[in-house]
């Protein structure tokens, strides 16, 4: 078992090749046999693990750049991963945020995704699902095409991940990102909640629950602080985005 934080080690057996590309991956999980297992697993699949045993230290590393996915434990010595994500978020770092965690109840996993996370999974779990899930949170992080959406005086970026309105800049997450892109470009069209649940997490994950959390923290940050409201709930079907008359 290592027992330094943040290298990288070496593993001279035969890795074997994911089905996506090598991702960069930021672990920060103080059980150092998860983080072990963790470790080898996706070592052994061809990715570049960094590793940290405390939250200062996961969310120093996360601010420095370069990494694709953190997977992140959500009971932490020094920081704990809500309050590490929040602060992350804060800072305007949108890195996909895949978060582990011990207990199973509904607000435990919603009080992940109301400070940014964009993912979760409780203990214990299969190594094959993390790392399908890490691949589809990276996937889905990735810039579209589309240079710039326009809705009314509401600006988005997918490139940046920055969305502007009313001359403020507002950075959002891997999530909140591509729920705007997607109600961007269906405006002024009602998009229906299942649709919005695989389009974020395909058949590897989600809730509606989670995914009204994510709607929520949006609405917050797009519509909250300018008085008038263009992303609207339609109750019982979905979401949509337009300009009120």
């Amino acid at each position: 078992m290592r027992s330094q934080a943040t290298q990288s080690g070496h593993r001279t057996g035969k890795k074997i090749a994911s089905s996506f590309g090598p991702l960069k991956v930021l672990l920060v999980e103080d059980e150092r046999d998860i983080a072990g297992n963790i470790w080898d697993f996706l070592e052994r699949r061809g990715h570049v693990i960094d590793h940290v045993v405390d939250g200062e230290r996961g969310l120093a590393r996360a601010l420095e750049g370069g990494i694709d996915v953190i997977v992140l434990d959500l009971g932490l010595p020094r920081l704990d991963g809500l309050e590490l994500c929040r602060r992350l978020r804060a800072a305007g770092d949108g890195v996909p945020v895949l978060m582990l965690t011990a207990r199973d109840t509904l607000e435990d996993c919603l009080a992940g995704f109301e400070v940014g996370a964009d993912d979760y999974m409780v203990k214990p779990f299969a190594l094959h699902e993390l790392e399908a899930r890490i691949g589809v949170l990276h996937r889905r992080g990735l810039p579209p095409a589309d240079a710039q959406l326009q809705v009314g005086d509401l600006a988005y970026a997918p490139a940046t991940m920055l969305a502007r309105r009313a001359g403020q800049s507002m950075p959002l997450t891997v999530a909140q990102g591509r729920i705007l892109a997607l109600l961007m470009r269906e405006s002024p069209k009602v998009l229906r909640r299942e649709d919005l649940l695989h389009a974020l997490w395909g058949e590897e994950g989600g809730s509606f629950a989670a995914l009204h959390t994510h709607v929520s923290a949006l609405r917050a940050i797009i519509d909250r602080p300018f008085g008038s409201s263009m992303l609207q709930t339609i109750h019982g079907i979905g979401y949509r985005l337009c300009v009120e008359p």
